[in-house]
């Protein structure tokens, strides 16, 4: 912090107008199940510069984190930029936020334990926080987003790894050992196909970009759609974007599988609903083209299915950041420590 100048005189000693130091720069990280999301921002969280590439991160968490390291010395170049006054990372994993650590991620093998806050802290030399990106995404909508407006909200984040970030009083709400709003893995039903977490008929088996795929190609496989056919033709493999223009285009076969994936999380969000009682609810990385879709069959099941105490003046919307969220959110996750730092 620096000073602005003197506050308006009200008698006595004149206090001082502070501000954020100009010179105050943080970075927010999102590393991805396909992606590595680099940005830097001021003070205030404006971004600076922004850079993402694919990533693969089956190949470990020792070669992800060394590229995440080169990409962000890149901006930093870029930027002419020295030292950081902190770095914020969003995982798609459960993690211990006290030991900056993933915990079992079904997205991220061979990443259990392994101290990515520590990894980058020994390497940057500045103050680093690791929390799932769900979470970060939340503190990226109450910054910048719908969540400003809103002391209580659900942020609900699809993709490849589905979470929730809860904001409850104005605060991210992590629970006693990090693991609140941890819904991908939810079963919905003993007998439904199975999760990447092993078990079966969690909700992210039903409602990730993978669920999607996986249905579109017996879709295509049993005849049902010649828009997914056609685009499995043309490149040998389908895509949630390919289910994503099908579902545009008004292929029935794929509106009807991604209506059903948003039954699915309808139905877990009834419960959320009731249980927290939210102001309002965000949705996330809806797929191209599919947020709409998805909005409209998620909204009917929650109000259909909810008390009208719950959701007589519940919104349920998409957010408005779009991929910003992520990066944002990590930057609000370590400007938070570093300001509440004494």
């Amino acid at each position: 912090m620096e000073t602005a100048g003197p506050a308006a005189s009200r008698g006595g000693r004149r206090s001082s107008l502070l501000r954020i130091a100009g010179g105050v720069r943080f970075a927010g990280i999102t590393i991805g199940p396909r992606e590595i999301d680099v940005a830097i921002t001021d003070g205030e969280l404006s971004v600076l510069a922004r850079h993402r590439e694919p990533v693969d991160v089956r190949l470990g968490p020792e070669p992800t984190i060394a590229r995440t390291l080169e990409l962000l010395g890149k901006v930093r170049a870029n930027l002419g930029l020295g030292r950081l006054t902190g770095v914020g990372v969003g995982l798609p994993a459960p993690v211990a936020f006290r030991e900056g650590a993933p915990i079992s991620p079904p997205a991220l093998p061979g990443w259990h334990g392994y101290g990515v806050r520590d990894a980058l802290a020994a390497e940057l030399g500045c103050p680093v926080l690791v929390d799932n990106d769900a979470n970060a995404m939340a503190l990226g909508e109450q910054h910048a987003g719908t969540g400003r407006a809103f002391d209580d909200f659900l942020y609900v984040k699809l993709g490849t790894a589905i979470g929730c970030g809860l904001v409850l009083g104005g605060t991210l709400h992590r629970g006693a050992t990090s693991g609140a709003g941890g819904i991908a893995h939810l079963r919905l039903d003993e007998e439904g196909p199975t999760c990447a977490c092993g078990e079966t008929g969690c909700l992210e088996a039903y409602s990730s970009d993978e669920a999607l795929v996986r249905e579109a190609l017996a879709a295509v496989d049993a005849g049902r759609s010649a828009a997914l056919a056609a685009g499995l033709a043309e490149t040998g493999a389908l895509t949630v974007a390919d289910v994503g223009r099908a579902a545009v285009v008004g292929d029935a076969a794929a509106q009807a599988l991604v209506r059903e994936a948003a039954r699915r999380l309808g139905r877990v969000l009834v419960g959320l609903v009731n249980f927290v009682n939210p102001g309002i609810v965000i949705i996330g990385g809806a797929p191209v083209g599919l947020g709409p879709t998805m909005l409209a069959e998620i909204r009917s099941v929650v109000y259909r299915r909810s008390p009208p105490l719950a959701t007589g003046s519940l919104p349920i919307v998409l957010s408005d950041l779009g991929d910003t969220a992520g990066v944002v959110g990590a930057a609000r996750l370590v400007s938070d420590g570093v300001y509440a730092a004494p």
